[in-house]
C-alpha cells in the first residue's frame, strides 16, 4: 500500500475546514452516516446558501463527497483528510512531549 502525504495547500485546506465551528458540526453529522444537504443545515441558524458555502469549503478540502440524487443533494464524509492532518499535529505532539520530558528531568535534577 502507498501512502500518500497531503502537500502543503492540501493541508492549509484541511486546517481551514476545520477552523470554522458550523463546518466542525457538519462534520460531526457525517461522521453518523450520509445526509442530505437540508438535513445538515437545520440545526444550524444560518441560511441555505450560507451551510451550502460551508460544504463547499469541506468538499474543496476533500473532507466530503457531494452527490445528486434526483432534486437531493446528499453529502458524504470522507475521513482520510482528517488521517493525514493528525498524523501531522502528531509529529509535533511528540515533540513537545520530548520537550516536557527533558524539562521535568531538567527540574528533579536542581532540586536534588
Amino acid at each position: 500500500m502507498v501512502e500518500q502525504q497531503l502537500n502543503d495547500q492540501e493541508l492549509d485546506e484541511i486546517f481551514k475546514a476545520l477552523a470554522h465551528p458550523i463546518r466542525r458540526e457538519i462534520l460531526e453529522q457525517l461522521a453518523d452516516g450520509p445526509e442530505s444537504v437540508g438535513d445538515l443545515a437545520e440545526p444550524h441558524d444560518v441560511s441555505l446558501a450560507a451551510v451550502s458555502k460551508h460544504l463547499h469549503v469541506l468538499e474543496d478540502a476533500g473532507l466530503l463527497d457531494i452527490e445528486k440524487d434526483g432534486r437531493v443533494r446528499r453529502c458524504h464524509l470522507d475521513a482520510a483528510p482528517l488521517s493525514e492532518a493528525f498524523g501531522w499535529l502528531t509529529r509535533y505532539r511528540v515533540l513537545w512531549e520530548d520537550r516536557f520530558d527533558a524539562l521535568a528531568d531538567h527540574l528533579e535534577q536542581e532540586d536534588q
